[in-house]
């Protein structure tokens, strides 16, 4: 089977990772509801042209349901970046601004437009585009990539955030590969994409968002001044080996081990006697709990911020269900598995601000561990 690359439509694109058939990472069915639900192929593939990671030909599935709640880590990322962009680009703090929203949330807008910014209408070009976390969720990344760059008044900046390939590879976070998320993007790949539309990268930073991220300036190419940034993350980049089809596949090997780990890990608390309740449920618990083989027996539930997903459980062969952070709290278990490892410092906070009971918390990957208090 082929198809033509989601982001420079070249037709030299091979298979990397296969995770066999998954549900749907953010369809939440009702607690009661029966299975089996429905599943997709999930699988990587590279493009040898342009570089980029891609999910591989498979139909766009059912609409995701909002539910999820904007965590305080992601709130404060927001108001910190805002500052530090408007600080180094003091000339746009009066500019225009318009941004792609991701269906996940995160505005920066309200930061923006706090300090000045005016967000322009449907037709207009900006002076700041912006896109967090929003073009993975596009099909056609190269299509997307266009319309950002038409948005882009001369002279101006676009700023895109994403979910870095590299950490993705090298921390085994093979959680975060799900339906809906086209993309795995490196900064080679985009440097190589952009340029199609008339784009340059111009700096880039390393952020802890989502277990590791990049935060890209871009310009025109005519406009663009590339700095010291850009080639330290591409050396790591190649180091790591992340657009080679040998290399990326190793990804698939370590994700069936450490899959393989967690369950027994839990297995193993079990026979101790040690109760197990997990935390959060988020679009990547689907994936780990599928490939894990972690059910009820190992896992009897997990709990969410969010009210919207009480109620209902974790789609898969997994059937968890979630309920209100109280109900862990009530519970008191030996053993808190984090499923949103990406902000484990934020919840073992959370839980532990009342002095705790003394659980333990282990984090999934890259292999299962204990995080301290």
């Amino acid at each position: 089977m082929s198809f033509k690359c989601r982001g420079c439509a070249a037709e030299n694109v091979v298979p990397v990772v296969e995770l066999g058939p998954q549900p749907c990472a953010d369809l939440f069915p009702l607690a009661d509801t029966p299975g089996p639900d429905p599943r997709w192929p999930l699988a990587l593939w590279l493009c040898r042209v342009c570089t980029l990671v891609q999910l591989g030909p498979v139909a766009a599935q059912i609409a995701e349901e909002p539910l999820a709640v904007e965590s305080a880590t992601s709130r404060a990322h927001a108001e910190e970046s805002v500052k530090e962009i408007l600080s180094e680009h003091p000339e746009l703090s009066n500019g225009t601004v318009f941004e792609f929203t991701s269906p996940h949330g995160g505005s920066w807008l309200e930061h923006l437009s706090a300090a000045g910014c005016r967000p322009v209408g449907n037709g207009e070009r900006a002076d700041l585009v912006i896109d967090v976390h929003g073009i993975v969720h596009e099909p056609q990344y190269g299509d997307s990539l266009r319309l950002r760059a038409q948005r882009l008044a001369p002279g101006g900046l676009l700023v895109m955030e994403f979910h870095h390939l590299l950490p993705l590879f090298i921390g085994n976070q093979f959680d975060t590969i799900r339906h809906g998320h086209w993309a795995y993007v490196s900064l080679r790949a985009l440097r190589n994409l952009v340029a199609l539309h008339g784009l340059a990268v111009e700096s880039v930073k390393q952020v802890d968002m989502f277990g590791g991220s990049l935060m890209v300036m871009l310009r025109h190419t005519a406009d663009a001044k590339p700095d010291a940034s850009v080639d330290v993350v591409l050396e790591d980049e190649d180091a790591a080996g992340i657009a080679d089809e040998v290399q990326l596949g190793s990804l698939q090997e370590a994700a069936w081990h450490a899959a393989g780990a967690l369950h027994d890990e839990l297995a193993r608390h079990k026979a101790a006697g040690r109760t197990v309740v997990g935390y959060g449920a988020p679009s990547k618990a689907p994936v780990l709990l599928d490939l894990s083989k972690v059910t009820t027996d190992l896992l009897p539930f997990t709990v969410d911020l969010a009210p919207g997903k009480h109620g209902r459980r974790i789609p898969g062969g997994c059937m968890v269900p979630i309920r209100p952070v109280e109900d862990l709290k009530a519970a008191r278990p030996d053993v808190v598995l984090v499923l949103t490892w990406d902000i484990a410092d934020e919840i073992i906070a959370q839980l532990e601000a009342d002095g705790g009971w003394g659980t333990t918390y282990l984090v999934p990957l890259p292999e299962p561990h204990e995080r301290g208090r």
